[in-house]
């Protein structure tokens, strides 16, 4: 039964993507980058072809009724939450006005609330014990953080030699335990002035980095398993030869849309260096319990500036208090955040990495092949994820 559906899914939601991108005399609220940035099912499922709101909305009111009748398994919660994702971006295209809870709720698929405090405070914990653990023990927190980072940065003449050095053995062991990317690679693009820290270029084959941030090598290592292997560029591979083989569902081609399926996504990329085994040594146990720190810290930073309107100097400084990023990360959130678009989005690192942790840490050895491909092999919802037992 959901075969048709998903194929009809794909055909509308690429279509919705096509329209957004010309309407309003090509004023796009994505500025052009769509609503699936990176497609690769042309050859698959054909966008829909629409010349108007309205045929838009008829379509997804259409696909609600028939997935409100799905089973509630794992691809009956998938598919209701990811219609209704996309239904609420077309709203958003459209111009309707949404509340930020509601963004993040409908659009995300994450929960619309800050990260609770004892969370944060457990991440903070988990975040001095490793900087115990690495030999930082003098002074605050933050000035531990920062001798940490100046201690372990990668000289920036180095980072193209690093970077290369990463990507060798990301590949390497993705191909053992993940999937085998045959020749794909990706060059460094070093950057400045922009709201991220790292970015995938699939099509481009490269990844871009800020290089207005200083990174040390569990950083780096982290931003390449997020990026590319076993991360992005690695789940658009899989899924494109799962879906081009038949043995996945054609949604599985929309694993980079902005909507439900980013906190997975994102939840891939941020659970890398775990996918792939690949925790060498204090300093990368430590990143990864910064790292998640800083994600739960934004949630809760952009929830206070968005959806409660908390001022943003006040916010600017609760990230870096709490979140002890550099200030080019602080401010990049905040620009995200703002976006009426993106900025729910920021809530999809912190949702999505513990949406893959949690299944991740309690499938059992014998139990890893399957779920790799059911992690890699279709797209999911946060919820949709939790249900691989059942599967």
């Amino acid at each position: 039964m959901t075969e048709a559906i998903d194929r009809e899914l794909t055909a509308v939601t690429m279509g919705l993507d096509r329209f957004e991108r010309g309407a309003n005399g090509g004023d796009s609220l994505l500025d052009g980058e769509g609503l699936v940035p990176i497609w690769m099912g042309d050859d698959l499922v054909p966008p829909r072809a629409y010349a108007g709101w309205e045929p838009i909305f008829a379509d997804l009111a259409a696909l609600s009724d028939r997935v409100a009748a799905l089973p509630a398994d794992d691809r009956g919660a998938f598919l209701r939450t990811m219609v209704a994702s996309v239904t609420t971006a077309a709203r958003l295209f459209s111009g309707a006005a949404m509340t930020y809870a509601d963004k993040v709720r409908d659009l995300v698929g994450a929960d619309p609330a800050p990260v609770a405090q004892a969370d944060i405070a457990a991440l903070t914990d988990a975040l001095d014990a490793g900087l115990v653990r690495a030999g930082f023990t003098n002074g605050s927190l933050k000035a531990r953080v920062d001798a940490w980072e100046a201690v372990r940065a990668v000289d920036p003449a180095r980072i193209e030699a690093v970077f290369r050095e990463l990507m060798a053995a990301a590949k390497a062991r993705t191909a053992s335990l993940i999937y085998d990317t045959g020749d794909y690679d990706m060059a460094l693009n070093p950057l400045r002035n922009i709201p991220f820290t790292a970015r995938c270029g699939f099509d481009e084959r490269r990844m871009d980095l800020n290089v207005d941030i200083s990174f040390t090598r569990a950083a780096l290592k982290h931003l390449v398993c997020h990026e590319v292997f076993p991360g992005h560029a690695t789940q658009l591979l899989y899924t494109h030869a799962e879906a081009a083989a038949g043995r996945a569902p054609m949604d599985a081609l929309l694993c980079t849309a902005n909507a439900v399926t980013g906190c997975v996504q994102e939840g891939i990329g941020d659970q890398g260096v775990a996918l792939i085994d690949w925790v060498e040594d204090d300093d990368d146990a430590l990143y990864a319990s910064f790292q998640t720190l800083k994600s739960a810290v934004q949630t809760t930073a952009a929830w206070a500036l968005m959806a409660e309107n908390a001022p943003e100097a006040e916010v600017a400084q609760y990230m870096r208090d709490t979140g002890y990023g550099q200030e080019a990360w602080v401010q990049g959130r905040i620009r995200m955040a703002r976006h009426p678009f993106r900025g729910p989005f920021m809530a999809s690192y912190y949702a999505g990495n513990e949406a893959v942790r949690k299944v991740r840490e309690r499938v059992a050895p014998a139990d890893r092949a399957a779920f790799v491909h059911y992690l890699y092999g279709r797209v999911h919802s946060p919820e949709s994820l939790q249900m691989f037992a059942a599967a």
